[in-house]
């Protein structure tokens, strides 16, 4: 992959790539208007594919917020056309690298030294580049190292980039601001977060430490002293990718063991500790000799006890098969709001009703098997049905707690995964745990 020798960093140079993306979409959808009217076929696939291409070409030129987004967006399949999801899982893992000479003027701007100086071995190209950042491989005193390198620019340009992003993505999605914004407030939050290093040393530690139990789930050491707030240093972990192991020959029974491993860690950070590795996307996953390595605790959600409560509430089939049990519950964490008249109560509790059963499925079976490709056409469908419901749209305020944003991509990025390693999984202890806890 070719590498990068620079980063636009200001703004009007920032400005001016996504205005280019935003007049590329133009002329994209001006071709696909001519198609249409001298072919007379709706169909939009060419459309979104060479859409989702320059967009995600773009975005991954500018890496940051832009990069973030399309990965977000990415792990969301029911909310954006196939196309763009396919185009800009990209970003999970294989964003297009920095060269080398940058990398050196981030050593030296935050650990006073160059690579050499601090390693006794540093490769120059990345091994692996994403959002924010990328990753290098180093050696010193006879141990390997994970050397993650922040791309530079990235927290100053975050917020003007999402603004200029949001009216391209808008029009692209055909989503109106209301949807979109809980998704660019997220990633605006999370990104700030997720670029310093110096608290995503102290969160791996601490969640690695609580998590250390689980069997088959392993971590990686993290070196505070050679990392700063804009370089992180871990263990390097020989291992497959988890999609990469996923389409291996590796036998079925190995793979439902490293899913139920995923799924127990998820289940234990959620319901134990309520603070969770939100990032579910196959780059942070490693198997090695039959075990479940988790990288990059740099995105992590945090559970409110009310809102824990209030959440998995709605989850009991009792209260969602039972509109007039999940009417109250639904107004508890803001999903149903004092100003709603009766229509819309009545097509909300319809879509409400309908969601929850689709994210229940795997734990009403017990031992749900996620080869199942059904569940997720289903998914599909329902994301595709609610994007272009028009009386749905109609319906602009704002709904729902922030947390419940992450966690829901969370659950669904976790399905994926699971139905990437076709799995059979057994859910029933996590559900009797977070009974156990709703009654404790």
């Amino acid at each position: 992959m070719k590498e990068q020798t620079s980063i636009p960093k200001h703004k009007l140079g920032r400005a001016a790539s996504l205005a280019g993306a935003g007049v590329k979409v133009g002329v994209n959808y001006l071709k696909y208007r001519g198609r249409k009217a001298l072919t007379g076929n709706d169909d939009k696939t060419k459309f979104h594919e060479q859409t989702a291409a320059d967009t995600y070409k773009t975005f991954s030129k500018l890496k940051g917020g832009p990069l973030k987004l399309a990965q977000m967006l990415s792990m969301d399949k029911s909310m954006i056309p196939s196309q763009y999801s396919d185009e800009f899982s990209k970003a999970q893992y294989s964003a297009p690298p920095l060269s080398y000479p940058l990398v050196v003027k981030s050593f030296q701007r935050e650990m006073g030294m160059v690579p050499s100086e601090m390693f006794d071995t540093f490769t120059n190209k990345a091994a692996a580049g994403a959002s924010i950042g990328q990753v290098h491989k180093a050696t010193k005193d006879g141990k390997t190292f994970a050397v993650k390198v922040q791309y530079p620019g990235v927290a100053d340009s975050l917020h003007s980039d999402l603004a200029i992003v949001k009216p391209i993505a808008m029009r692209l999605f055909q989503l109106d601001a209301k949807s979109l914004d809980p998704f660019i407030s997220e990633v605006e939050n999370r990104l700030l977060e997720e670029t310093n290093y110096e608290l995503e040393l102290e969160r791996s530690i601490e969640l690695a430490e609580k998590s250390s139990d689980l069997s088959s789930t392993k971590f990686p050491n993290y070196y505070k002293e050679l990392s700063s707030r804009r370089i992180i240093t871990m263990d390097w972990v020989d291992g497959q990718q988890l999609d990469i192991y996923a389409e291996s020959d590796a036998p079925q029974d190995e793979k439902n063991k490293i899913a139920q491993a995923l799924w127990d860690f998820y289940a234990h950070q959620v319901h134990n500790l309520r603070v969770f590795h939100a990032d579910p996307h196959p780059g942070n996953f490693l198997v090695k000799d039959g075990e479940l390595w988790v990288l990059d605790f740099g995105c992590v959600k945090e559970l409110r006890d009310d809102f824990y409560e209030g959440y998995f509430k709605l989850m009991e089939p009792e209260v969602f098969q039972d509109p007039e049990k999940l009417k109250p519950a639904l107004y508890t964490i803001d999903l149903l709001l004092d100003e709603d008249d009766a229509p819309t109560i009545k097509k909300l509790l319809e879509i409400f009703q309908e969601s929850i059963a689709l994210l229940n499925k795997p734990y009403l079976a017990g031992v749900y098997d996620f080869s199942d490709k059904g569940f997720f056409d289903e998914l599909a469908a329902f994301g595709e049905k609610t994007r272009l419901d028009k009386e749905l749209q109609s319906i602009n305020s704002a709904r729902g707690k922030a947390d419940a944003l992450y966690l829901n991509r969370t659950f669904f990025g976790v399905y994926n995964l699971m139905g990437m390693l076709n799995a059979t999984v057994d859910t029933s202890k996590e559900v009797e745990n977070r009974l156990a806890q709703l009654e404790g």
